[in-house]
């Protein structure tokens, strides 16, 4: 069967699922990010200096962890200025939500991997849609 853009576009495509946290005293509800969450979480992660860009991993699994806990209703909960307060908590329980957070937003360990690769392949002046 061939989708048409309308069955497309009102498909219910975002998976979330419970997670237990007892660190955190329950559960938290995480759902997979959309297309342009993946791509904000990504930019996020590319750090630019001049024509040179390289990962930057620091607070990934907060930041990750902020753009995919939500509320019932699959509305998140944590914005981008509560990254820096979500990564003073535990280790742990972030890698939890982290990697159910992966799974649901279909980030697996080569796409950091190719991401990186693609910064050696692609530099800044060959890419127009690269943000720091």
């Amino acid at each position: 069967m061939i989708l048409t853009k309308e069955e497309i576009l009102k498909a219910d495509d975002l998976k979330s699922e419970v997670v237990p946290v007892p660190e955190w005293g329950g559960d938290v509800m995480v759902r997979g990010m959309t297309g342009a969450d993946r791509d904000k979480f990504e930019a996020s992660i590319v750090q630019t200096r001049g024509k040179d860009q390289t990962l930057n991993m620091v607070n990934i699994r907060a930041k990750l962890a902020s753009m995919t806990i939500c509320d019932e209703k699959g509305h998140r909960i944590f914005s981008e200025a509560d990254v820096k307060e979500l990564s003073l908590k535990s280790a742990v329980a972030l890698q939890r939500v982290f990697v159910v957070a992966q799974k649901l937003s279909g980030i697996g360990e080569n796409d950091v991997k190719e991401l990186a690769e693609g910064l050696q392949e692609n530099p800044l002046e060959d890419s127009a849609s690269v943000s720091p």
